[in-house]
């Protein structure tokens, strides 16, 4: 089977977790880091001790109490956590029949989506998949990729986010503002910014951006290096 990548924009969105074990506890910290507008979280045991802190945001909710069909009303994504594959199946079904995504930690196949590996480095987000086969690989690449990608990345993205509306709005070609950001993309830029070389960055920056930026390069790379 073929999944569909994709990145999802949650503002606004209602997510459920049933089951707030150690699975369940890694969904909600997930799904927090990106700012929904709810999410419930149902389980029959008190929260943990881990799951406490996070009850101090204000968009999750937490139910001791057993699950009931109308818990997935109005919910973007459902995650079903439990240790009890009955339940987490029902789970599954009740969401297929309403159309609203379901993800079963253990049982790629019965879900509406799986949830890839992901490596994070600041603004940088890279998501892979086995298509379940193999989580242990997953690990492995995620692994790789720290230590290929590095630190320098974020700072990298970080630079780049913040130069990208500031040429947009000199109003030039969009083959000149292609032909910029390709330079800056492949150019000694990241080498400078890996190396922490304020200098270097401020040099490469003036000859590569249009004069009328110039005066912003100070507050371009200002906490970069």
């Amino acid at each position: 089977m073929r999944h569909y990548p994709a990145f999802l924009n949650l503002h606004g969105r209602r997510c459920l977790v049933v089951g707030a074990g150690e699975v369940g506890l890694r969904k909600v910290k997930t799904l927090a880091s990106c700012h929904p507008a709810a999410i419930t979280v149902i389980d029959t045991a008190p929260p943990s001790e881990a799951m406490i802190p996070l009850l101090d945001d204000p968009a999750v909710v937490y139910n001791q109490r057993p699950f009931s069909d109308d818990d997935i009303t109005g919910c973007t994504l459902v995650f079903a956590c439990t240790s009890n594959a009955e339940l987490n199946a029902r789970v599954a079904r009740l969401c297929n029949a309403a159309g609203t995504l379901c993800n079963i930690a253990d049982a790629p196949a019965e879900s509406g989506f799986i949830v890839p590996a992901t490596f994070c480095r600041d603004s940088l987000v890279v998501a892979f998949s086995t298509g379940g086969a193999s989580p242990a690989v997953c690990r492995r690449i995620r692994k790789e990729l720290e230590d290929t990608l590095g630190p320098r990345y974020g700072g990298f993205i970080t630079l780049m986010g913040r130069i990208r509306p500031l040429v947009l709005e000199q109003g030039m070609p969009t083959c000149d503002n292609t032909s910029l950001f390709r330079q800056l993309a492949y150019g000694p830029l990241l080498d400078a910014v890996g190396d922490g070389d304020s200098q270097r960055i401020q040099a490469i920056l003036q000859d590569t951006l249009p004069k009328a930026l110039h005066p912003h390069i100070g507050e371009l790379i200002d906490g970069i290096v």
